[in-house]
């Protein structure tokens, strides 16, 4: 029998490919303040395993989580949504 996982998914912009293998994706998210109820702009960057070196500067991609991959990576770029022209 095969454990299906639920893996958590997001959805960022690629800020710097100059690694090998591996992607910085930045991740926006709006958080409302406890108190003033006005939102806020957070912002969470993740290194992804990208193995065959595809993604660019600027594309949107999904990544997935998975086991640790390194001391820092521990998601994997699973699609790229849209390609930055």
């Amino acid at each position: 029998m095969i454990k299906k996982r639920n893996r958590k998914r997001i959805v960022g912009v690629v800020v710097s490919d100059k690694m090998d293998k591996t992607a910085v994706v930045e991740v926006n998210r709006l958080v409302q303040h406890p108190i003033y109820k006005k939102y806020i702009r957070r912002r969470s960057k993740f290194k992804a395993h990208d193995e065959e070196n595809k993604v660019r500067i600027g594309d949107t991609v999904e990544i997935v989580q998975s086991r640790p991959l390194s001391k820092t990576k521990h998601w994997r770029v699973s699609k790229i949504i849209s390609h930055q022209a």
